[in-house]
């Protein structure tokens, strides 16, 4: 019988792969925040507009719609510490030239748009390597520790990138960036070790030239794609991670909430740090449930992470405001769970390319998210935005809830997939 506990932190960071990969993931997260304050200042002092340094910024986040539905499945056709490794150093190589001085913007933009669409195929080969590194107890205190460190780095990344970039300079900062990725290469190298491709023989043998390699490759993105679409406990959890689309309407409205409440940018930081330390919390303590009853906390805790925001309609006070953004960030930490779980039920074969699908749903949904929310508070006032979105996401939380109890209870049971490192799962 499988152990119900959930693996402590402390015994997951005992494994010396997944230290490695820990190490990789976190100097690049901080590199990557360090690089978007250096990018919107330089681009700034170049032009003197705001819209333009906006839209460099958006431009950081906007590749990985293109990268995660077509590349993520090179992490299955290749040995996946190769496909990290490799996205690693052509990102040294390209953010090298970035920081280059008197780089004209025109090829500075183009540059980031490669460097951000190699971030799908990484994500997705360590998600699918991590598997195979820890145990099947261990997984989800493992996923629990990557994503603390995500949300955690963006958190001290941007708090301390404006005074790293005022100290190394713009170029200085993203050649800081550019290093990161060789620091993350060479800890992989060290302390990764390599494995045979996912994919079957057969289907990555075809990758030959010309038109071989390319029916190979959308044959793998076809295939991704059909597995998510006919199997309904993957669509039911790609549906209830898309109901952050509803809920980031508070972080999306930070500023013009913080003004609302009469405060400036140290208000805009609580709001935001507010959701944020939600969210770590939230999976520090899912990562310690067991089991049976995590699988269970994915019924209530989207339709928290909304409703709760239903009490900004009152326009409470700064404290309040914070203590239910704080609630909602704990209450969306059911992603870790979805995701952990999304992970357990695809093929080894088809995981990566599988996982930078459902990424790029949930990153579709939170852009949408961030758009309605910021037009529809042109004409309304924040707080009733959130109140709205709130609302809106209860009502979609509740039927992606349904979808997801009712596929689960359609499944064979509890061995229908098979645990992380075993490499398979038989999907319904």
């Amino acid at each position: 019988m499988p152990d119900p506990r959930a693996a402590r932190f402390g015994e997951v960071l005992a494994v010396g792969e997944f230290r490695s990969l820990f190490a990789a993931q976190l100097v690049t997260v901080m590199g990557d925040q360090l690089a978007r304050v250096a990018l919107s200042i330089l681009v700034f002092d170049r032009t003197g507009s705001p819209g333009w340094a906006a839209a460099v910024y958006a431009a950081t986040f906007l590749p990985d719609l293109l990268g995660g539905p077509l590349l993520s499945g090179l992490a299955d056709r290749y040995p996946r510490r190769t496909v990290m490794v490799s996205a690693d150093l052509a990102r040294v190589v390209l953010v090298g030239l970035m920081a280059l001085p008197g780089m004209p913007l025109p090829v500075v933009g183009g540059l980031l748009v490669v460097v951000q669409v190699l971030n799908p195929p990484w994500n997705a080969a360590r998600a699918a390597l991590l598997t195979h590194v820890v145990s099947d107890r261990q997984f989800v205190s493992a996923m629990g520790l990557l994503s603390m460190v995500v949300q955690s780095g963006q958190v001290v990344g941007f708090a301390g990138g404006g005074l790293l970039v005022a100290w190394l300079g713009p170029h200085g900062a993203l050649a800081t960036d550019a290093g990161t990725f060789g620091v993350s290469a060479l800890v992989l190298l060290a302390g990764v070790r390599q494995r045979p491709a996912a994919a079957a023989p057969d289907v990555a043998s075809s990758a030959g030239a010309g038109s071989s390699r390319g029916r190979a490759w959308w044959s793998l993105v076809r295939g991704g794609m059909l597995l998510v679409w006919s199997d309904r406990r993957l669509r039911s959890l790609v549906a209830l991670g898309c109901v952050s689309g509803f809920y980031i309407a508070g972080e999306a409205l930070a500023a013009p909430y913080a003004a609302e409440l009469g405060g400036g940018s140290v208000t805009v930081g609580l709001l935001l740090g507010a959701f944020a330390a939600g969210s770590v919390a939230g999976m520090a303590l899912l990562a310690r449930v067991p089991e049976v009853y995590r699988r269970r906390l994915l019924v209530p805790l989207p339709v928290l992470a909304c409703a709760v925001l239903l009490g900004c309609a009152a326009d409470p006070g700064l404290v309040v405001t914070l203590l239910l953004f704080t609630i909602s960030g704990c209450a969306s930490a059911y992603n870790l769970v979805a995701s952990t779980v999304f992970v357990q039920l695809t093929p080894d074969s088809q995981r990566a390319q599988a996982f930078g699908l459902a990424i790029t749903a949930l990153r579709v949904s939170q852009g949408v998210g961030v758009v309605v929310a910021g037009l529809a508070a042109e004409r309304l006032g924040p707080h009733l935005v959130v109140a709205f979105a709130g609302a809106l996401g209860t009502v979609a939380a509740l039927a992606a809830c349904d979808s997801w109890r009712r596929a689960s209870a359609r499944a064979p049971g509890p061995d229908a997939a098979s645990g992380p490192g075993t490499g398979g799962a038989r999907l319904s």
